[in-house]
């Protein structure tokens, strides 16, 4: 889920099953607001805030109250019930819920207002206008988007830092909504098999040994019990709002508890699930890991040793692109004469930076493996292989 927060007045509001969702929505709000206080509780001029996930998303403004909420408030309302499997309403609530037991400078994101299962409704507190990661980085501002990135690392390491060692609390809050523990597998070991195959046919390079027991050696350490904390899953720029209190986090449709080295693998390849993924200057990722770290260090003091953490920051790097490049590999048009596309320039950074740091930390079989494929995607890809910036930096 993405929500634009640039829209104003009514005019977002569209006609038909749009117009029908939103006053769903702000009906769902009103109601369980009214039994959360006790009073009936009216929200007019609604906003449609355009979200992109099976959620409708709703900005609305309190009439007066005599209770002391927000002028404005933000509805995230789930009108459907969940497919097999993981519920993106349960996963949402429990993580806000979390968040809000913690205190204000704690929290990293919007506080939850009120929220019910058998209307599938949050009500949460409205940041404003405000930009996001994204909008700073398509600005023609550097400086701006480099305080930004670095806001967002220390959000981040924030986050982890404070939900640190709250696994049980999460999971005991999942359970009383119904929905499913999430496990850390979800087909990655498939996933993970099927990778040296995809290489071996698309890009005719074999996958050595060392590199599969390397890649084991990163699965075990992503579901370790050390470095677990709370992640958003999801760290695309579009779900962060820059706001003068520092980042905070939107959109905890899949939210969970793993290790927080998971997350910390997009400082080495920042929003490299994110579609419009592009390049950062020299020393961006150095400069965010050092953010990121200053956050989180009085919790795990194992961060303060530098080659140990590289060493556990190379191990998620290398499990993130190879998870990456077995989801889209197969589907990349690796033709000398295609259009410059960047997803596919993107392959060729992320395997030539673990070539790099693979080598600093002497992973050798790993950073051999790595130039040779970063070397073969970018033959494939011709003058199209340099990642562009993004405008901000260009």
């Amino acid at each position: 889920m993405t929500v634009d927060t640039s829209s104003t007045g009514d005019a977002g509001v569209g006609a038909g099953a749009e117009q029908l969702a939103v006053a769903a929505a702000v009906a769902a709000g009103e109601s369980v607001l009214s039994r959360r206080f006790g009073s009936p509780i009216t929200l007019v001029a609604p906003e449609d805030l355009a979200g992109s996930g099976p959620a409708t998303v709703v900005r609305a403004r309190v009439v007066s109250s005599s209770f002391a909420l927000p002028r404005t408030l933000v509805i995230k309302h789930y009108p459907d019930q969940p497919a097999a499997g993981a519920d993106p309403f349960a996963q949402e609530a429990v993580s806000y819920q979390l968040f809000t037991a913690l205190s204000p400078d704690e929290r990293m994101c919007p506080e939850l207002l009120a929220h019910d299962g058998r209307d599938r409704v949050l009500v949460l507190e409205d940041l404003g206008r405000t930009p996001t990661l994204e909008d700073k980085l398509y600005a023609r501002d550097s400086r701006a988007a480099e305080r930004a990135l670095l806001s967002w690392a220390r959000s981040l390491g924030r986050l982890h830092a404070n939900t640190a060692g709250r696994e049980a609390d999460f999971n005991a809050l999942l359970r009383r909504l119904g929905g499913p523990a999430k496990s850390d597998s979800g087909g990655v070991d498939e996933l993970c098999a099927r990778v040296p195959s995809l290489i071996q046919e698309r890009l005719g390079i074999p996958v050595p040994d060392d590199v599969r027991a390397q890649v084991t050696a990163a699965l075990e350490q992503s579901r370790s019990a050390g470095f677990r904390a709370f992640s958003p899953v999801e760290l695309s720029p579009d779900n962060n709002l820059v706001t003068g209190q520092g980042v905070r986090f939107l959109d905890f449709e899949y939210g969970c508890v793993r290790s927080a080295l998971d997350d910390a693998a997009h400082l080495r390849l920042p929003f490299a699930s994110w579609p419009d993924a592009l390049a950062l200057p020299a020393g961006m990722s150095e400069a965010m890991i050092a953010a990121w770290r200053a956050e989180v260090v009085g919790i795990w003091p194992a961060f303060a040793d530098d080659e140990a953490l590289a060493t556990h920051l190379t191990a998620s790097e290398l499990l993130r692109v190879w998870l990456i490049t077995g989801e889209e590999l197969g589907g990349l048009n690796l033709s000398r004469h295609a259009a410059p596309v960047s997803r596919e320039a993107a392959f060729v950074t992320w395997w030539r930076d673990l070539a790099k740091h693979a080598g600093y930390v002497r992973m050798t079989a790993v950073s051999e493996f790595s130039a040779r494929v970063a070397a073969a995607l970018a033959a494939r890809l011709g003058p199209h292989a340099d990642l562009a910036f993004y405008p901000a930096f260009r």
